[in-house]
């Protein structure tokens, strides 16, 4: 095996058992391309996290590319990350919750209330909640189109931090699973979710991507501190060629997918064979670029344990070639199988 880091039997969720199996020797197979792990048991201060005030990011329209859009991050008092449409004042404010998910099926979409009281592509803002451990905040925008930046989630990142990010005196909530628990999929990925130990308050994320593209396989172990979110925040997403081509074409047909606002910058775009534009992250010695898999663990992933709604997710959880469904139909599955556990 190629990868030092073995992990236990879990108990198979959804999936199927040989696939599991399969598909976790292929990714015991797989090298790890970079560590940056901590010996912290409690990355974050055990207080609730919140901003000390008001602070605004503006960029072009992910799905309308035209129009400038605005997101603004401002303290709460209640427990959670709460979106708030001023363009829609009757509506109340959704909370970023796996119970207000509206589709994951090509990004993920919270909706609460009105059909119209919604923020399309939210996971490269809500994964600053696991990232940066800001445990309440209101995130307020009046479109459900977010804002898209050259450099990634990085623009939010310095956003927070230039408000200011302070602790209330309420203290920090956490869960973890009761036993290891796997959720496989039907084209050789999974996720493995794993109970904190011996106490520790922190989250470990070991995740490897396969592409048959220039991106190829990929993988990184590494705990979540503000410093690696922080680093790992300049990932942008990711598409073929082929997908940014007929987005330009024909995206402008299908509302769910228009992302007219991608470009050269702001995306990295791969073939088979080439990049197509300057990918980000290289590997030292190798031609390798990681920037692909650390958008997937950082951006993604974290975006799908911060729907545990006011609480911060603790322990090891394990991605081979999933997605944002996968992802979040297994956060779903931890509640209604009632697979959690308070810290």
């Amino acid at each position: 095996m190629a990868s030092s880091f073995v992990y236990p039997v879990c108990r198979l969720v959804a999936g199927d058992a040989g696939r599991l199996a399969a598909a976790l020797k292929r990714f015991y197979d797989q090298p790890i391309d970079e560590t940056r792990l901590t010996d912290s048991v409690e990355v974050f201060p055990s207080k609730r996290r919140t901003l000390a005030g008001e602070v605004s990011v503006e960029g072009v329209g992910t799905f309308r590319g035209s129009e400038k859009r605005t997101v603004t991050f401002g303290p709460s008092a209640r427990p959670g990350w709460w979106i708030r449409r001023t363009d829609q004042p009757e509506q109340l404010d959704t909370a970023v919750d796996i119970a207000n998910l509206w589709t994951s099926a090509r990004n993920l979409v919270l909706r609460s209330g009105s059909p119209h009281n919604y923020l399309r592509m939210v996971e490269h803002i809500i994964a600053l909640k696991m990232g940066l451990g800001v445990d309440d905040i209101v995130l307020s925008t009046n479109s459900g189109d977010p804002p898209l930046f050259d450099d990634s989630s990085l623009p939010l990142v310095k956003a927070m931090e230039q408000a200011k990010i302070i602790e209330t005196e309420q203290p920090a909530t956490y869960v973890t699973v009761k036993e290891p628990v796997a959720f496989g999929g039907n084209r050789g990925d999974f996720l493995l979710f794993l109970p904190a130990e011996n106490g520790r308050k922190t989250l470990r994320l070991d995740v490897a991507i396969e592409w048959k593209t220039i991106i190829g396989q990929q993988r990184v172990v590494f705990d979540v501190t503000p410093e690696t979110f922080r680093y790992a925040s300049y990932a942008r997403t990711n598409a073929t060629h082929r997908q940014y081509q007929l987005a330009k074409a024909f995206g402008w047909l299908f509302a769910d997918t228009r992302n007219l606002g991608y470009n050269n910058d702001n995306i990295l775009i791969h073939g088979r064979k080439r990049w197509y534009g300057e990918p980000r992250f290289p590997l030292e010695g190798t031609s390798k670029f990681l920037e692909p898999v650390w958008h997937r663990a950082t951006l993604d992933l974290l975006a799908a344990l911060s729907l545990f709604g006011p609480d911060r997710f603790a322990g090891t959880v394990v991605s081979f070639r999933a997605g944002h469904t996968q992802d979040c139909d297994a956060v779903r599955a931890l509640y209604r199988q009632d697979l959690l556990t308070r810290l």
